[in-house]
């Protein structure tokens, strides 16, 4: 089955940007829907935004709507997160993951594969 690489994750200042990649490990990646997870410390995993296996449908969590892009290249096998606004909230372990159903879903559960995870620093 397909797995999964996070990069990109680092120390930012309230107000910067990063960008997050995901790679694929084979082409089966464009078959997968996708979505990013996110987990600080002491509270449990939760969704950030998801991304059908075509690309055309997009959901977001209420916290992030506005700020966080999530974009998809099936060429190249990867999947991105676009942080613009960074907020100390926003702090944590950034997980992408994969659902063989293809949806665009924030059901943790529906996810079967997942990455080892990135971690994001919004601080002064």
């Amino acid at each position: 089955q397909v797995q999964l690489e996070e990069s990109g994750g680092g120390l930012v200042q309230p107000g910067g940007s990063l960008r997050l990649p995901c790679a694929a490990s084979d082409r089966a990646f464009s078959s997968y829907g996708m979505g990013w997870f996110r987990q600080a410390p002491g509270k449990e995993r939760e969704f950030v935004a998801t991304i059908s296996k075509s690309g055309d449908r997009t959901y977001y969590s209420d916290s992030v709507k506005g700020r966080f892009t999530i974009s998809r290249d099936n060429a190249k096998n990867t999947v991105y997160l676009q942080m613009n606004s960074l907020k100390p909230e926003d702090t944590g372990v950034y997980f992408c993951a994969a659902n063989p159903g293809g949806w665009a879903t924030p059901l943790l559960t529906l996810y079967t594969v997942w990455g080892q995870g990135t971690q994001v620093t919004v601080s002064a």
